[in-house]
């Protein structure tokens, strides 16, 4: 895959060490000195935050990509002021959306209030989390559009992570109070963003003033671009909001006891979709420089590659959280606690496979000439999970959540296929797709049909050997059908390297 493949493997690598350091806060500090509600507060004041920085962009993360082609001249550093603008447009959002957060108190103190108090005790720090936490993603885009993705990606998945670490620890030991620890996760989103705009200013020489000449000579794009970033304005009010609806009504219907349980669950889910971020962040330059210059043949190449190898990657994720599940609450501190869970974690897995698969069909979307429909289908998303999660976690509690979040992207994603493959004429997926598919059923299959004739006798020796039998077995089959040519290609480039490596010593 060339960039892609280089630049992604080295953004998984940095990604899934900081997994590791994300593993053992979350399940051997998290669960063992923090009470469930301690917990949920934590996760629902970033989910705030995240749901906020995604309305304060103004659409200029989806922006900056695809309109930073029509900026830059080729064979040249000169941009004409396009960073400028990609980072003054959020400053303008932030303030928007923060006087509305500020304004909506009362109201949302309210529905919060009697189950989730004290997340109304920290409301407000909301809104410098949700600063930070901007400018750390603003930055990580710019500088996924100069191709330059592995200190952003190590900033967020190990820089970000260890000091959550450390902070979790300063209160689990009481070196901090609960209010030292809500302003010890503003800092530490502060220390990451200020990071990523030092590393961004290494880059290239950047043109910090607006090119008025430009922007003169070509209205037209300036045009499309204000057309562009309004529509995105109006698409992030549904996009942003689905995900995190499921978090918020467990916490208002629940408390956040729950949101802290089903938070646990949400971390295993999540690592499903982790090889997507970098995958994305690469591919998707790649992809918009392709629609624009029209060549089809290579969008549907991209696309397939994409999906396929996320299906693979994905579904093996899932497949060794799910073998493994009973063995993780075991040796999880105080893992009875969050093993009511344990069906959460299958649905939201399931859920984050079918996100991390098709979340390229999206962003071909948005980059295509069509992009507005997908404001017609993100109202679909928002309104399904709204009504979907209004009626099931009542009545279910968190399966109830993780099944809206299920079904409403899997409406959501169906329809966004069935959008592209018509109007743009991309191909999605291809036979070895299927094959995959039809692979992982049969794997997951296999091990409800052993759990169901074999008992185990040993938690350890159960999940060891049926590891071995269905992962490495699935695995071997996978390799030997060259399902996907670039992992094979990756797997033999890391074997050969080994080999001259033994042969040199």
């Amino acid at each position: 895959m060339g960039v892609i493949a280089k630049q992604s493997i080295r953004g998984t690598i940095v990604t899934y060490l900081g997994i590791a350091v994300g593993v053992v806060t979350t399940f051997f500090v998290l669960t063992r000195f923090l009470t469930t509600e301690e917990i949920g507060l934590a996760r629902v004041l970033i989910d705030a935050a995240t749901l906020f920085i995604g309305l304060a962009q103004l659409g200029t993360n989806a922006s900056i990509i695809r309109f930073y082609p029509y900026f830059r001249e080729k064979g040249s550093d000169e941009d004409h002021g396009f960073f400028f603008w990609a980072l003054v447009v959020p400053f303008i959002g932030f303030i928007l959306i923060a006087c509305i957060y500020w304004a909506c108190r009362v109201p949302l103190g309210e529905w919060f209030g009697d189950k989730s108090p004290l997340f109304v005790d920290y409301y407000y720090f909301v809104i410098p989390l949700a600063f930070f936490m901007l400018y750390q993603t603003i930055c990580e885009s710019t500088c996924n559009v100069l191709m330059h993705i592995v200190l952003p990606r190590a900033v967020r998945e190990l820089i970000v992570r260890i000091g959550l670490l450390v902070l979790y620890l300063l209160y689990a030991f009481r070196y901090l109070s609960l209010d030292g620890f809500v302003v010890g996760l503003c800092a530490n989103y502060a220390v990451a963003a200020l990071i990523n705009l030092c590393y961004f200013f290494t880059l290239k020489p950047i043109r910090m003033r607006p090119d008025w000449a430009f922007l003169r000579a070509n209205k037209q794009l300036v045009y499309r671009y204000i057309v562009y970033t309004g529509f995105l304005i109006i698409s992030a009010v549904t996009t942003v909001l689905a995900p995190t609806l499921s978090s918020f009504f467990v916490t208002a219907k629940m408390g956040l006891d729950s949101t802290g349980i089903f938070a646990i669950a949400t971390y295993m889910a999540v690592l499903v979709s982790v090889p997507n971020r970098s995958v994305s962040a690469i591919a998707s330059p790649q992809l918009a420089r392709a629609i624009k210059e029209g060549n089809k043949e290579e969008c549907s190449f991209l696309i397939r590659q994409v999906t396929r190898n996320m299906l693979l990657i994905g579904g093996f994720i899932l497949l060794g959280i799910w073998v493994n599940i009973d063995l993780i609450f075991y040796i999880l501190p105080n893992g009875a606690t969050f093993a009511i869970a344990k069906d959460v974690v299958l649905i939201l897995g399931v859920s984050q496979l079918v996100l991390g698969t098709f979340t390229i069909c999206l962003t071909t979307l948005n980059y295509s000439r069509y992009y507005a429909f997908s404001l017609l289908l993100s109202l679909v998303l928002t309104i399904s999970a709204l009504l979907l999660n209004n009626y099931l976690v009542p009545l279910w509690g968190m399966e109830g959540a993780a099944l809206s979040n299920l079904f409403s992207y899997g409406l959501y994603y169906l329809l966004i296929i069935g959008t592209i493959v018509p109007l743009c004429r991309f191909h999605v997926v291809d036979g070895r797709w299927w094959l995959i598919a039809l692979l992982l059923v049969v794997l997951f299959a296999a091990n409800a049909l052993w759990q169901a004739c074999l008992p185990a006798m040993n938690i350890w020796v159960d999940s060891i050997v049926r590891s071995i039998v269905i992962i490495g077995g699935g695995a071997g089959i996978a390799y030997i059908a060259k399902l996907s040519p670039e992992v094979n290609s990756q797997i033999d480039h890391f074997a050969q390297r080994l080999k001259t490596t033994s042969h040199k010593d």
